[in-house]
């Protein structure tokens, strides 16, 4: 199915492993370019190698602090030396550091506000200027049910709020250009990074009680929602939140 991707170019951040990753193989086999942004740079260069050996779209992989403004600047410029515009930023670099408020030290807190919230606005504010020269462009930002509050995550919940924030200001701001910006919040997905978590089989058996659809969501089923706001289709959402969480909200 075409649905617009077709010579397009997104940069995904944290984009070597997990949501990342199948959303850059599902946006790669639409014909899409891809930038794979991961602090593993070993990690992204060897996922751009495995897309590329596809012969869909291209693929480079970039070793990038998101954090880091001059990383970030960078990368962008790479970017666009390698392919010349960039179309599609998905801000999805991020991890969780979760204990109770009375055990989180100030490193976890500004670690995990800094990677998921300041590297969207590094991200975003970089490539905002080709994107309004262009009068097109796509801006994704992966935030979690978690920005509803979850115990044992105020930094991760705090910043995923953030993103939601953002987004809408982003949207505001944007628009007059034909530049989308959305977010999407997952719940519980079954990625490498929530099934190393301690007691994952109790976590996904609680989880799976509560949900409508009883099952934990894939990153596929992410992915797909990623790609819908990236495509032609969505050209006149701005501003929401899509929710891929099998029907939990609270």
């Amino acid at each position: 199915m075409e649905i617009g991707l077709k010579g397009k170019v997104a940069i995904i951040t944290g984009g070597a492993n997990g949501i990342g990753l199948v959303t850059a193989q599902q946006m790669c086999r639409e014909g899409a370019n891809l930038v794979i942004a991961d602090i593993a740079s070993d990690a992204a260069k060897g996922r751009a190698e495995e897309l590329n050996a596809e012969n869909r779209g291209r693929a480079i992989g970039i070793g990038c602090d998101v954090t880091d403004k001059d990383a970030v600047e960078a990368m962008v410029t790479q970017a666009i030396d390698s392919f010349g515009r960039v179309d599609i930023l998905v801000n999805n670099a991020g991890f969780t550091r979760d204990m109770r408020i009375d055990k989180m030290e100030e490193r976890d807190w500004d670690l995990v506000i800094d990677v998921v919230l300041k590297g969207a606005y590094m991200c975003t504010r970089a490539v905002t200027p080709h994107l309004v020269r262009q009068k097109w462009g796509r801006v994704i930002n992966i935030s979690s049910r978690a920005y509803l509050g979850n115990p044992g995550q105020a930094n991760y919940s705090s910043a995923k709020a953030g993103l939601i924030g953002f987004t809408r200001a982003m949207s505001l701001e944007l628009g007059r250009h034909d530049i989308t910006v959305n977010a999407v919040a997952p719940g519980i997905i079954r990625t490498e990074m929530v099934q190393s978590l301690p007691h994952f089989e109790k976590i996904r058996d609680n989880a799976v009680k509560q949900l409508p659809i009883q099952r934990l969501g894939e990153p596929e089923d992410v992915a797909a929602a990623i790609l819908f706001l990236a495509s032609d289709a969505a050209s006149y959402i701005t501003g929401d939140v899509l929710h891929v969480t099998g029907g939990r909200y609270g």
